[in-house]
């Protein structure tokens, strides 16, 4: 991944903090409705119809994320930031941009094994993008199941980064991402 840095840049472009954070509550309504589809069956249909086109969407913004971040310039780490913390941020971003569009890759795939219609709103569906296969559609779902936990292992790692450098080290790590404008010091 190019990460452009500059100095003079204190909190990332407006564009990326606004898409940080749609898809920080899009992913945790995710993670919500996955929870409640395996605690109860007798909202499992009205749960997955939301389920299914937030996580196309999901897959659509990770990749207008990524890209409109190649093209941003990104402020720098704070100095309190050890070569290997940064290490771990960036290698965690790394996992959470590939699980962000993975799993919804890989529902969609699983849905196609099992012949399911994967339907985005009323008559819009989205075309099967693997073969009619029990074992193959087993395999994909236990997939996602893992990999979903290990998204919100990620997430949860991610916030409590953010809470150890924001109330224990008070860098001001979180002001690069804050939703509002930081004024510089």
């Amino acid at each position: 991944m190019i990460a452009r840095t500059t100095n003079g840049r204190q909190q990332f472009p407006g564009s990326m903090r606004f898409l940080h954070w749609l898809m920080a509550a899009m992913v945790l309504t995710m993670l919500g409705i996955g929870v409640a589809m395996v605690a109860s069956l007798s909202d499992y249909h009205r749960l997955v119809s939301i389920h299914r086109p937030l996580g196309i969407a999901i897959m659509i913004l990770v990749v207008i994320r990524f890209v409109n971040r190649q093209f941003s310039t990104l402020p720098p780490f704070p100095a309190s930031m050890s070569p290997q913390e940064r290490f771990v941020a960036h290698a965690s971003e790394i996992l959470m941009y590939t699980l962000l569009f993975v799993l919804p890759l890989i529902g969609w795939g699983m849905l196609s094994a099992a012949r399911f219609p994967i339907v985005l709103y009323g008559a819009l569906h989205l075309p099967p993008i693997l073969p009619h296969s029990v074992m193959l559609y087993a395999f994909l779902r236990r997939s996602h199941t893992v990999l979903a936990y290990i998204l919100f292992l990620a997430f949860i790692a991610h916030f409590g980064a953010i809470l150890f450098h924001t109330l224990v080290v008070r860098d001001r790590l979180f002001s690069r991402m804050a939703p509002w404008r930081v004024r510089a010091r």
